[in-house]
């Protein structure tokens, strides 16, 4: 009976290894997609971009406070344009691992798809620290009880959420993205890019 458990123990250990291997990509992502970009990198105006999108970029990194309201507030006012969103927090590891997929992705979309972040269930501070690490091209509102993530039905975080050009729900991707060629497929697919 013991070399059966230590049987099913070294199993459950190479499962684990496996699954997290898988997690971390197909290998093809570059360090590079992997590496934060500056905060120079991340509020350099994208040419091209319409007034809304770009409005929308020169409040890269803030934090808007206001909760589920303010996002629907958001959310309308970006009608017209597919709308990328991150839920992300600063204690959510996965959520700091795919900030710079988002970032090279805004760098490619930002012209014709508009991004918004959910700083959600986090600490003040956290979120400041976080956002200084990590700048974000796009605001994030506060959604300090995360009824965002309630109402998406969201099992963690990160989250992100595809909306059409009417400001429907198009697609919710539960967890953190392996790598930038998996979002920009979600991009293409679910944002009309």
């Amino acid at each position: 009976m013991r070399k059966w458990i230590v049987a099913v123990g070294l199993l459950a250990i190479v499962a684990v290894v496996v699954v997290g291997l898988l997690q971390a990509g197909d290998g093809e992502s570059s360090d590079a997609d992997r590496t934060s970009l500056s905060p120079a990198e991340v509020r350099e105006p994208l040419t091209g971009q319409p007034p809304v999108l770009a409005a929308l970029h020169r409040r890269s990194g803030q934090l808007v406070p206001g909760g589920l309201d303010r996002f629907d507030e958001e959310l309308r006012s970006l009608r017209g344009f597919p709308v990328v969103v991150n839920l992300w927090a600063s204690w959510c590891g996965p959520c700091k691992f795919e900030i710079p997929f988002l970032q090279r992705q805004f760098r490619e979309h930002g012209t014709k798809v508009a991004f918004l972040g959910v700083n959600s269930d986090d600490s003040a501070s956290g979120a400041r620290d976080a956002a200084a690490k990590l700048p974000m091209p796009y605001p994030s509102v506060v959604d300090p009880r995360a009824n965002l993530a309630g109402r998406l039905g969201a099992r963690g975080l990160p989250v992100t959420v595809f909306y059409d050009r009417e400001g429907k729900e198009a697609y919710v991707h539960q967890g953190a993205y392996p790598d930038a060629e998996h979002l920009a497929a979600d991009i293409e697919k679910y944002g009309g890019a």
